[in-house]
């Protein structure tokens, strides 16, 4: 029988914590800046900008992988078919959404809107969703001693700590001359370095790095280039290759290497073959996105307006499979880990996470997802009121 992925190495990610704004600019329309407003002219200030179904689309069918690829963990056993289609998709989900959220965090600077929108939008609902998965173990789980802390993230919880790192470091990425080669190196030499630890899982977000990286460096023009005919061609060979190859290894390669969440020695594996496996990995991610990206429409579908809302998704279905597990649903129901069983579970993981995404349930889920705290920022000098003093700039100005 073979191994099934632990805890702490399952990886999964949220989508609209990706977007640092309030909606997405096209890759068409942001490839050039508006030009400049006439000051002589009469028209009305143009619209707000709206969001991009491109790339609603992008997060929405990656979100389905997501939960469909989880929903497989319990019960895909020792079907190898089943283990080498989670092979493939946990390839390239992870990094397309990866490079989806560098992409969108290319404009961060650290000013005081993106550093409040980054709090609110991403360290705010680690800190709620990383202690409700806690007790929700501790009490649904039958795990009553089981810590509650913001330095071990909890199942899916660990890319809500790696965006707020990767986005933080974002300015540098943009000066370095070479971002990606060094990147590239940090990932290698995280793979071999054992002593790392645990806190805030660390190792992913060294080993992940490259691909936020890559966004950060995107043009718009590159998701126009992958949006090609001739690419959408070239990659139904590669994927078909892909299955193949993964078919064949799928008995002898360890998941923990599409993890990133260990060092080539706490693998078991010799210290260089981090090293080989980082850019190996790298090559076959960033091919297979390609692949993904290039069947994504771009026109707006019935589940674009999903995409506003994968957040809930994906911090919501992961207590759906927990609470089946913790049910004893799965131990209960060999026949699962058979053909219909998969399909089945493929489809109700599939429709549960849909129907998270909905608009009520970003709604009902925005107290934790896109919290209100203006209350905990300090304003603007450009919105605060005028002290009492008479040369307070604001009484000089209107004299």
């Amino acid at each position: 029988m073979l191994p099934a992925p632990s805890r702490t190495q399952r990886t999964t990610l949220p989508s609209e914590a990706l977007d640092p704004e309030p909606g997405h600019r096209s890759a068409t329309t942001a490839a050039k800046a508006p030009p400049a407003p006439d000051p002589r002219s009469t028209q009305s200030a143009p619209p707000a900008r709206k969001r991009d179904p491109y790339f609603d689309n992008v997060k929405y069918l990656a979100i389905v992988l997501v939960a469909v690829a989880h929903s497989w963990e319990p019960v895909m056993g020792d079907s190898r078919a089943a283990r080498a289609l989670y092979m493939v998709i946990y390839t390239f989900h992870m990094p397309a959404f990866i490079l989806v959220s560098g992409y969108f965090s290319r404009s961060f600077d650290a000013s005081p809107a993106r550093m409040k929108r980054l709090v609110t939008g991403v360290a705010v609902p680690y800190v709620v969703f990383e202690t409700a998965y806690s007790l929700f173990r501790r009490y649904a789980g039958g795990e009553p001693d089981a810590p509650i802390t913001l330095l071990d993230p909890l199942f899916l919880t660990w890319f809500l700590a790696a965006l707020l790192i990767w986005r933080l470091t974002t300015p540098l990425w943009r000066t370095l001359r070479h971002p990606l080669p060094v990147a590239l190196a940090v990932a290698a030499l995280a793979s071999v370095c054992p002593g790392i630890g645990d806190d805030l899982d660390l190792q992913r977000v060294l080993q992940f790095l490259p691909f936020f990286v890559l966004g950060v460096m995107a043009r718009p023009e590159h998701f126009e280039w992958v949006r090609r005919r001739e690419v959408r061609l070239l990659s139904l060979p590669l994927f078909a290759a892909a299955l193949v190859f993964a078919y064949a290894v799928a008995p002898h390669l360890r998941l923990d290497w599409f993890y990133r969440s260990d060092s080539a020695q706490e693998i078991g594996a010799p210290w260089w073959s981090g090293v080989m496996m980082t850019l190996l990995m790298f090559g076959c991610a960033l091919l297979l996105t390609a692949g993904f990206l290039s069947w994504v429409p771009a026109r707006k579908t019935w589940f674009s307006v999903l995409g506003a809302g994968t957040i809930c998704g994906y911090l919501l279905h992961g207590f759906l499979i927990r609470g089946a597990e913790y049910a004893g649903l799965i131990d209960e129901n060999a026949w699962l880990s058979g053909p219909a069983g998969l399909v089945l579970v493929s489809v109700i993981a599939a429709t549960a996470v849909t129907l998270l995404c909905t608009p009520p349930v970003r709604r009902a889920m925005r107290f934790a997802t896109e919290p209100d705290m203006d209350w905990a920022f300090r304003r603007s000098p450009a919105t605060a009121r005028p002290g009492p003093a008479d040369g307070s700039p604001a009484r000089t100005a209107a004299r």
